[in-house]
């Protein structure tokens, strides 16, 4: 999945993944996830949620979320991110509003949910699509609103380092950007952001604002017709050079080489 990344209002992306460890990260879209295979840890604010094969989760916009795995075995779950439009009805509880427990287990899940996030894969990024994916979001919120017992989102939001940080990164990782710009703008010092990138994200600033840059990039190759080189440009990186140095690490692929796997 991508955690941050401009989109547009009509944006759906889905995906059944493997599951593994995702930092800290917030976006303008609600999440879907189902756990497929294994068990999954989703961890929103301060608190750990554990899910099971079969259960169901949304993490509404602008909530600070990650995931971890420590199920040994395989672990799947198909992934969604769902932009709010596409939920019209149910828009000012997703941005006033938020689950206290977003997770829904396995035998309260009703058998629509599963059937529409199945339908959606289908057609996972089809823009011709956005009135069937509306339908289909349209039924998943109606079938799990009435489970959630909704209390106001600024209960679980926080203005400590940690959400600034997240915050701050996802509203500039595409300019030019550094540890002392960064922490001068946030009114800190440098040692203690550099703490919250090594303690809390287990990697250095430079690393998690790659990753930031690369999961955009990699929705520019996917999702549109842009050139390597404007896609390197528009994601932030300050060189071609380096946006294909760290694409190989991650990927082990070159963009353009990516690009045409992923198509194929």
């Amino acid at each position: 999945m991508r955690p941050i990344y401009e989109e547009n209002e009509e944006t759906l992306e889905i995906s059944e993944n493997i599951s593994s460890h995702i930092s800290p990260h917030l976006h303008k879209s609600m999440e879907l996830v189902s756990v497929t295979e294994g068990t999954l840890e989703l961890g929103i604010g301060t608190e750990l949620y554990h899910m099971e094969k079969g259960d169901f989760a949304i993490i509404f916009p602008e909530l600070i979320h990650h995931y971890q795995v420590f199920n040994q075995n395989s672990c799947k779950a198909i992934y969604a991110l769902a932009s709010p439009i596409l939920g019209s009805g149910y828009t000012k509880d997703l941005q006033q509003m938020c689950p206290a427990n977003p997770v829904i287990p396995a035998p309260d899940v009703h058998p629509d949910v599963n059937y529409a996030l199945r339908s959606m894969l289908v057609y996972p990024a089809l823009s011709q699509e956005h009135v069937l994916h509306q339908a289909f979001i349209q039924i998943i919120l109606a079938r799990t609103f009435p489970l959630f017992h909704l209390i106001d989102k600024s209960t679980v939001e926080s203005d400590d380092i940690i959400y600034q940080t997240v915050s701050y990164i996802a509203a500039h990782y595409t300019e030019e950007l550094t540890l002392p710009k960064m922490a001068h703008d946030l009114g800190i010092s440098q040692s203690s952001l550099s703490r919250v990138f090594s303690g809390t994200f287990h990697m250095n600033f430079n690393r998690y604002l790659n990753e930031a840059r690369l999961d955009y990039a990699c929705n520019l190759l996917l999702h549109s017709n842009h050139t390597v080189l404007d896609i390197c440009i528009q994601a932030g990186f300050e060189s071609q050079r380096t946006f294909n140095r760290v694409f190989q690490e991650r990927y082990h692929a070159s963009p353009r080489e990516y690009r045409n796997q992923m198509k194929k």
